[in-house]
């Protein structure tokens, strides 16, 4: 898991680097390279964050709700959207710097301490380490959202590690049963394996 880790942080570095244009669309839905790379940015940071707080985070008492998991997913957009917003102005590559220095600090934690609760959902503790399956399948997901982005391609190099980190790490979403298993993941992330940047998407334009 840790190897797959590190390569997925590594896949963002070299895709990022190769971008050109930052206002390009990317197959997360309405999100311009740019916000992309906030996006990143925002979720290493708390991923540190809620290790270090950890069985008691933010994360952690989001999810000790007895809530919908439409309703759980809905909270973390608005999660997403408000930390996105107040993101100061950078440029993609220094979003990605901000990402690689907080994905690289959450690796070195986390190793020591795998088996400690992470955060307990509808009865299943789940570990750090579990939660480590979440972070792994970001990772590699928006490596092929960035790939896509500069007109490139991207598979990670054991998709079938990732269908099991996302049973553990994801465990609020259902995963998709049939097929290659880089295909199951990203069907269940929503996206679609035929997504072309010169195709018309509803990228919005930052303000």
């Amino acid at each position: 898991m840790l190897e797959s880790y590190r390569a997925g942080v590594a896949a963002i570095r070299r895709f990022a680097a190769r971008c050109e244009d930052w206002e390009a669309p990317t197959p997360c839905s309405e999100w311009l390279a740019i916000d992309l790379a906030g996006h990143l940015r925002c979720v290493a940071e708390n991923h540190l964050e809620y290790l270090q707080d950890a069985p008691d985070s933010r994360l952690a008492k989001l999810f000790a709700q007895d809530i919908a998991t439409a309703v759980l997913i809905r909270q973390q957009a608005r999660q997403n959207a408000a930390e996105l917003a107040v993101l100061p102005p950078e440029s993609g590559r220094e979003r990605i710097m901000s990402f690689t220095v907080s994905a690289d600090a959450y690796l070195d934690l986390m190793a020591d301490c795998w088996e400690k609760t992470h955060l307990i959902h509808r009865g299943t503790k789940y570990t750090v380490g579990d939660h480590a399956g979440s972070a792994c399948v970001e990772w590699h997901l928006h490596a092929w959202d960035l790939a896509r982005a500069i007109g490139e391609d991207y598979r990670p190099a054991d998709p079938e590690l990732l269908v099991a980190a996302w049973a553990w790490g994801v465990p609020h979403l259902p995963l998709s049963r049939e097929g290659d298993p880089w295909i199951r993941v990203l069907r269940s992330s929503g996206r679609s394996q035929d997504w072309r940047r010169d195709r018309p998407v509803r990228a919005r334009r930052r303000r």
